[in-house]
């Protein structure tokens, strides 16, 4: 490669609900990469699911409002084009792809299966673990798999509960009490999610997570603190300190305060050396029991009756500020964003190049 520099195409925006969060994020890799290394080629995919292209960067934008390519041509075709372009035989226009969309569309393998069909390098989970861990119900079926302890859940589907709600109401009052959450299956941020004390509640909560999506799951409800911990790597995963959430009600004095205005994180989380080794080990497990790869970071409760570590979920494409959870807890753990960026580029060619090696056919 000599002294080329490399090429990062960052895609940002998107049709979720977290599309204002994705442009943040976007703003704070593009002014954190090194120049010397990089040249940047942004896409915008607006809220109508628009794709527009902007030229190569050799320098970060001054405003986050630049990052909505508003002189640029808005055309998805042109777009893919550029993503598009080294399979043709032609010259690749773009080395690797970094995505930066939360939730749908963006982390739960649709553009993942995009970038494999465009045969470029990408940032972050495949196709399986970004699926897997964006559906609840098959995360968990996974972790039970795997060996990892978690809370007591039900499940099912619109079709289910049109046909025997009843049923399914006592199933759960059975199984699991009050109160419970109730979630859609899919969606990442907390959106139609709520809480249920009673019979009246649990119907309300499980027709207002129906009309998000077309499976819901209901988990028992678990008293106890919240602590996360960042993993890094393909074949040979890395686990962070951990950290945990605690809601502004409590205030403790840790070694590192991060505040986001509803709660507090802790970095790293006041727990045992033993504990902290526990949950290192369990979010591994974790990333190897959705097939990770690259990033992700991985949620524990650690139930304050008897400090039993219970796996909650994963997150393939964490917040990615330099304020949020996952690079604060490299920073915590020696490293800093703008090394986690290049950790994560050479992961990302790493799993690339060693896929190129296998045999697709049986000639």
């Amino acid at each position: 490669m000599g002294n080329a520099k490399l090429t990062v195409g960052l895609v940002y925006g998107g049709k979720s609900g977290e599309h204002e969060v994705s442009l943040q994020t976007a703003f704070a890799v593009m002014n954190a990469f090194d120049y010397d290394k990089y040249e940047i080629i942004p896409f915008y995919i607006s809220k109508q699911g628009l794709w527009k292209t902007g030229s190569r960067l050799t320098a970060p934008y001054s405003g986050i409002e630049q990052l909505r390519l508003d002189g640029a041509s808005g055309d998805t075709g042109t777009a893919l084009s550029t993503i598009f372009s080294g399979l043709s035989g032609g010259e690749k226009s773009i080395d690797v792809m970094f995505p930066l969309l939360h939730g749908t569309f963006g982390e739960d393998g649709t553009i993942q299966g995009l970038f494999e069909m465009a045969n470029i390098p990408y940032i972050g989970a495949g196709v399986l673990a970004s699926s897997a861990g964006m559906d609840k119900v098959i995360m968990k079926k996974l972790f039970g798999a795997a060996g990892l302890e978690q809370c007591k859940y039900c499940y099912f589907s619109a079709g289910a509960w049109k046909r025997k709600s009843h049923e399914l109401i006592f199933g759960v009052e059975d199984r699991l009490g009050y109160p419970v959450f109730v979630k859609p299956a899919n969606l990442g941020s907390s959106v139609g999610i709520s809480k249920a004390s009673d019979k009246e509640g649990l119907i309300r909560a499980v027709e207002l997570a129906f009309r998000f999506d077309t499976k819901v799951i209901i988990e028992e409800f678990v008293d106890a603190r919240e602590v996360e911990v960042a993993v890094l790597g393909n074949e040979e995963p890395e686990a962070s300190v951990p950290g945990e959430i605690v809601s502004s009600g409590e205030y403790y004095d840790y070694a590192a305060k991060y505040t986001d205005g509803k709660s507090q994180m802790m970095i790293p989380a006041a727990v045992d050396p033993e504990v902290a080794d526990r949950l290192r080990e369990a979010a591994i497990t974790a990333f190897r029991a959705i097939e990770g790869s690259g990033i992700t970071r991985a949620d524990f409760f650690l139930r304050k009756s008897d400090g039993k570590i219970l796996i909650n979920e994963v997150n393939t494409m964490p917040g990615f500020t330099p304020y949020s959870m996952y690079p604060l807890l490299w920073r915590e753990t020696g490293v800093s964003y703008q090394v986690l960026l290049d950790r994560m580029i050479e992961l990302a060619l790493e799993r690339y190049a060693f896929k190129q090696g296998l045999k697709y056919d049986n000639e």
